[in-house]
């Protein structure tokens, strides 16, 4: 899965239990730190988990509790969210890399903007798309209604960039994944609203609801780039958590058209 030495992998396994939190502030009692060295951590975050301080989270986020748990701790940035190179939403859970040093923080930025970090996400949509694979260039800004929502040519609007691919189709919903070019705020899920195919369980942007869900179907399940000091390559993958696992087999028992593809496996399905 990854490009690590049996050191690596040990310490690998180590951090897996090393970073406890309090369930009072988190809704997992452990944090889930997949892969990491002396300047870098990859971690699984779990939906309802907030990435970094903001109004109205002040307390309990990831940064925070790398910061006062993980060994060695995090850092390089901005200092009110040291170590982050990229967020995922509060409720979207899966894989993000966090620096441990002001110079790991900075080439992970640079690889960033230059489209070296593979990200790729899956997600359950409402319906089928009109082909199975395809890129949505639209910017995307401040939906000026709705201050915390973002929307396709919304205020201050910055170029962005999502490729998707079918994985599989079900009965009034599909299974894609998901390629990042740029990281917009909301940037697949407004997206995915915009050619009509909202991430099922969507409270902003479709519905909520749907399948049992008490979130977006939305899941990062793959990050893969050269380490920024050693070179090395680092490619991590996540399977569905089970409340997006139980959305989608319940979809899977609605109903599969004949050669619809298949559930994806070894790759974080």
């Amino acid at each position: 899965m990854d490009a690590t030495s049996d050191g690596d992998r040990r310490q690998q396994q180590d951090y897996q239990t090393a970073a406890k939190v309090s369930p009072k502030n988190t809704p997992n009692a452990l944090l889930n730190v997949v892969w990491q060295d002396e300047h870098l951590l990859v971690v699984d975050k779990p939906a309802g988990l907030v990435v970094h301080p903001a109004r109205g989270h002040r307390e309990g986020t990831l940064s925070q509790m790398l910061s006062g748990r993980a060994a060695g701790g995090v850092g390089g940035g901005d200092p009110d969210r040291p170590g982050i190179v990229h967020r995922l939403d509060r409720d979207t859970s899966g894989l993000l890399v966090v620096a441990r040093s002001e110079e790991a923080h900075r080439l992970l930025q640079d690889a960033l903007r230059r489209r070296l970090i593979e990200r790729e996400y899956l997600a359950l949509v409402e319906g089928l798309p009109p082909a199975r694979s395809g890129t949505i260039e639209a910017p995307i800004g401040r939906n000026p209604r709705v201050r915390t929502r973002m929307a396709v040519g919304g205020a201050g609007s910055r170029e962005a960039r999502t490729h998707f691919t079918l994985e599989r189709a079900l009965s009034g919903v599909s299974l894609l994944r998901l390629r990042l070019d740029t990281g917009r705020t909301h940037q697949i899920r407004v997206h995915l609203q915009a050619i009509g195919h909202p991430v099922c369980g969507d409270p902003e942007y479709g519905t909520p609801g749907t399948l049992g869900l008490e979130r977006q179907f939305l899941h990062a399940t793959r990050i893969a780039f050269d380490h920024p000091i050693t070179g090395e390559r680092v490619d991590v993958t996540s399977p569905l958590p089970d409340d997006l696992r139980a959305a989608l087999d319940r979809a899977e028992r609605e109903g599969a058209p004949k050669g619809s593809g298949r559930v994806p496996g070894s790759r974080g399905g």
